[in-house]
């Protein structure tokens, strides 16, 4: 029977460790989208960056949506609402939101 090394215990233990740590309180992806047509928008849309809003230069006001993914620029599968989001993790106990 193979015996493993301390340092490659040591080093799995720690990965675990570390996963287990920043997955559970990690926040959820966020993305600037504009509202009506969920495209993805880049995220000057949102902060503002001193581009302006809708009229200073043609452009959409975005909204920050949160999980989900993104296909053909378009998002879904998740919210605007950073609470509805479950960030899930090793260990946690998610509520789904409604």
């Amino acid at each position: 029977m193979r015996r493993l090394r301390s340092s490659t215990v040591v080093l799995g233990g720690m990965g675990v460790l570390a996963a287990a740590i920043t997955s559970c309180g990690s926040e959820p992806d966020k993305r600037c989208v504009d509202p009506v047509t969920r495209e993805e928008l880049p995220n000057y849309r949102c902060d503002g960056g001193g581009r302006g809003d809708d009229d200073d230069d043609g452009g959409t006001r975005g909204s920050y949506y949160y999980g989900g993914s993104v296909r053909d620029r378009k998002v879904g599968g998740g919210s605007f609402d950073k609470t509805a989001v479950d960030t899930g993790g090793f260990g946690c106990s998610g509520s789904s939101g409604g």
